[in-house]
C-alpha cells in the first residue's frame, strides 16, 4: 500500500482570509485507503464547506490543536506558506521537525519569506512547492499553480471591476453613449488568459501584453489587442513554455512600450511571473502616477514579489487616486472550486513523491527536483538562492 505507516497532516490555514484547504474528504478517503493515518485539524474545512463528519466519515482523526497534529505527521499538506499562528503563538516552522516534509506553495524567491525558508532549512525540514512544477504532460495533474491561476485571474478582474467608478461595458442614456472601460492585461498565461475572457464577457476593451509570442496568440483569440514589444522569441522564452527572465535592457524597453497603454486603461491586471524567481517589475511608481484618478490595478504577481513597483503585499490601497490590490490569497476567495482543484492537485503530487511507505526524494525525477526548496538541512531551489544572493 502506497501510503503505508505514514501520518498525513492536514492542518487549518492560518493566513488571513485564507479559506482554502490542502485535503477534501474524497482525497483523504483515497490516502487512507492506501495506508495513510490522516490527521485533519477541526475545522480546518470549513471555510471550503467541507465539515469534521465528512473528514470523519472519510477515515480522519480529527485534531484540536496544530501543535499535536505537527509533531506527528511525516508529511504536512498546506494551502500556503508556514506563517506565525496567532493561534497556537508560534510559528508554523518552530511546530515542525527534522525530516518532516511539507508540501504547500512557498514561493520562496519572494523576499517576505527568505527567512521562513532558510528556518526550515536549519530544521532539517524537506520542503516543496508547487509553484515550482515544472510544465510538463507528467505533471498536469499535479500543477495547483495552474489550478490556481485560473481562479484568480477570473477573480481578479471582477475585483477590480468592483472598484471602478464606471460602466465595463458601453452603455446607452437618454443623454449619450457612455464609453467602455479600456482594460490592460499584462501577463497572459493561465491567470492573464481568465483576466481577458472575463473583460470581454463585461463588453470592456482588452489590451494584452506579453513576451511570448503563443501567450499573445492565445490572447488575440480571445479578442484582446495585442501590444506589440518587439523582444525576440529567443530572449522571451523559456523552458516549457515560460516567460524568460529579460536583461534589463528589455525591461526597461518593455516599460516605455507599456507605458502609453497603462495610462490610458481604466483596470490593469499585472499576472507576468517567471517560475521560481521574483517577478519582475513592469508598472512603476511613475507610470502609476500618471494613470487616471478611479483606476484600479489587481497585481496577481504578489506573492512572487509583485509586477507593480508600489504594491503593498496583502493591502489594498489608494495611490494617485488608483487602487492598488496586492490581496495574496485571491484563490481563496473563491474556496469552493479552488479547494477542490487544489486537493486533487496535492493529492497527486504526494501521490508521486510517497513510494512504499517512503518520502522518495528522487533527484532524477524532474517534478521533484524542481519543486524542491529545501533538502538536507540546505537551500536547494535555485531561484530562492539567486534572490536571496541580490538582495
Amino acid at each position: 500500500m502506497q501510503f503505508a505507516g505514514l501520518v498525513v497532516g492536514v492542518p487549518t490555514e492560518t493566513m488571513k482570509g485564507e479559506r482554502r484547504v490542502a485535503a477534501m474528504p474524497d482525497t483523504v478517503k483515497k490516502m487512507t485507503a492506501e495506508g495513510a493515518k490522516v490527521l485533519v485539524q477541526k475545522g480546518a474545512g470549513e471555510g471550503s464547506y467541507f465539515h469534521d463528519d465528512e473528514y470523519r466519515a472519510a477515515g480522519a482523526e480529527i485534531i484540536d490543536k496544530a501543535e499535536y497534529l505537527f509533531a506527528k505527521a511525516d508529511i504536512i499538506l498546506k494551502v500556503k506558506e508556514p506563517i506565525y499562528s496567532e493561534a497556537s503563538g508560534k510559528h508554523e516552522v518552530d511546530m515542525m521537525h527534522k525530516g518532516q516534509c511539507i508540501i504547500t506553495f512557498i514561493h520562496p524567491a519572494a523576499p517576505a519569506n527568505h527567512q521562513m525558508v532558510r528556518d526550515m532549512a536549519a530544521k532539517g525540514i524537506i520542503a516543496l512547492t508547487l509553484d515550482g512544477i515544472p510544465r510538463i504532460s507528467r505533471a498536469q495533474t499535479m500543477d495547483a499553480l495552474t489550478s490556481m491561476s485560473t481562479v484568480a485571474g477570473y477573480k481578479a478582474l471582477l475585483m477590480a471591476a468592483n472598484r471602478l467608478p464606471k460602466f465595463m461595458p458601453m452603455v446607452g442614456t437618454a443623454v449619450g453613449m457612455i464609453k467602455p472601460a479600456t482594460v490592460t492585461v499584462i501577463g497572459t498565461g493561465i491567470a492573464g488568459l481568465q483576466a481577458v475572457a472575463v473583460a470581454k464577457r463585461l463588453g470592456a476593451v482588452v489590451n494584452s501584453i506579453d513576451i511570448r509570442p503563443d501567450a499573445n496568440e492565445q490572447a488575440k483569440s480571445l479578442g484582446a489587442k495585442v501590444v506589440d514589444l518587439g523582444v525576440p522569441a529567443e530572449v522571451a522564452m523559456a523552458p516549457g513554455g515560460y516567460a524568460a527572465k529579460l536583461p534589463d535592457e528589455w525591461l526597461r524597453k518593455e516599460r516605455e512600450i507599456i507605458k502609453p497603454v497603462v495610462i490610458g486603461s481604466d483596470i490593469v491586471i499585472t499576472a507576468a511571473l517567471i517560475p521560481g524567481k521574483l517577478a519582475p517589475v513592469i508598472v512603476t511608481e511613475e507610470i502609476v502616477k500618471a494613470m487616471r484618478p478611479g483606476s484600479a490595478i489587481v497585481d496577481i504577481a504578489i506573492d512572487q514579489g509583485g509586477n507593480v513597483e508600489i504594491t503593498k503585499p496583502g493591502e489594498v490601497v489608494e495611490k494617485y487616486g488608483v487602487s492598488i490590490d496586492g490581496t495574496k490569497n485571491i484563490p481563496g476567495m473563491m474556496p469552493a472550486a479552488s479547494t477542490w482543484m487544489f486537493a486533487n492537485n496535492i493529492y497527486n503530487y504526494a501521490a508521486n513523491l510517497v513510494k512504499d511507505g517512503k518520502i522518495d526524494v528522487n533527484l532524477e525525477d524532474e517534478i521533484i527536483k524542481s519543486s524542491l526548496v529545501t533538502y538536507g538541512g540546505k537551500i536547494v531551489h535555485a531561484g530562492a538562492l539567486e534572490a536571496m544572493n541580490t538582495k
